[in-house]
């Protein structure tokens, strides 16, 4: 399988995983161009996934439905995406392009969020990004901590497919948080050098994160230590340390 990642709008990316006779999965088109692009290039879009409805993510979508009549649009549940075909929840999974794609319930950035993964990739969306995570504009610290903690989960060899390049900025907040982390050092410093050279920072593995992100380290020393000396007070638990981290991020001006 080949996956691409095409760039559209400001700073999104368009996913597409395509076999060798082009046909494919896209994921959370929220531009029509660079895909049909894409196509006059030799792109099959087959199936698209929608990871929640924000129109930067399914702005295309009604372009790409005129285009390709009758492709399926696989979405959460979730009325403010209404061109959808299929809908699917937590545990479930899609069949397509020879993949298996399982869904995963991923609230914070919005309540119906998913994510979907094969046995190599993960779409994230905007739950998860390199070196952060989507901001809080429906979800709480409780689900958001949730939402981490599920995806911590999943194999670290899966690699992180998120839909922004937001890398070197999250690592700016990163290191503020966790000046110490060497591999944290080491990811920004890498990302500076793709992004120099006009190169996506991204996919990335999921065991990297795991290493450098502090939004999936709430429960290590380096972050509560540096959440609570942010506060001024004592953390009473993860859930408080994700408020807190997340609250910091969300102000933070480098």
């Amino acid at each position: 399988m080949r996956l691409t990642a095409l760039p559209a709008l400001a700073d999104n990316y368009i996913w597409c995983l395509a076999g060798d006779d082009g046909v494919a999965v896209v994921i959370d088109p929220g531009d029509a161009a660079p895909v049909l692009a894409a196509v006059e290039a030799g792109l099959r879009p087959q199936v698209i996934l929608l990871t929640h409805h924000h129109d930067d993510h399914i702005g295309g979508v009604s372009a790409l439905q005129a285009r390709f009549p009758g492709i399926r649009v696989i979405a959460p549940h979730e009325p403010r995406i209404p061109m959808a075909t299929e809908r699917v929840s937590d545990g479930e999974h899609v069949q397509a392009v020879g993949r298996r794609f399982h869904v995963v319930s991923v609230p914070g950035h919005t309540l119906s969020h998913v994510a979907f993964h094969t046995d190599e990739h993960l779409f994230s969306g905007d739950a998860l990004f390199s070196l952060g995570c989507g901001r809080l504009f429906e979800g709480t610290p409780s689900q958001l901590l949730a939402t981490m903690r599920s995806l911590a989960s999943l194999p670290g060899q899966l690699l992180v497919c998120c839909a922004h390049e937001y890398t070197v900025s999250n690592a700016v907040f990163a290191r503020h948080v966790d000046p110490a982390n060497a591999a944290l050092r080491q990811r920004h410093e890498e990302a500076l050098a793709m992004r120099r050279d006009d190169r996506s920072t991204l996919p990335v593995l999921l065991a990297d994160e795991l290493q450098s992100n502090p939004f999936l380290r709430t429960h290590t020393a380096p972050i509560r230590a540096a959440v609570s000396a942010h506060l001024g007070r004592e953390i009473t638990d993860d859930v408080d340390v994700m408020a807190g981290l997340r609250q910091w991020k969300d102000g933070f001006r480098a």
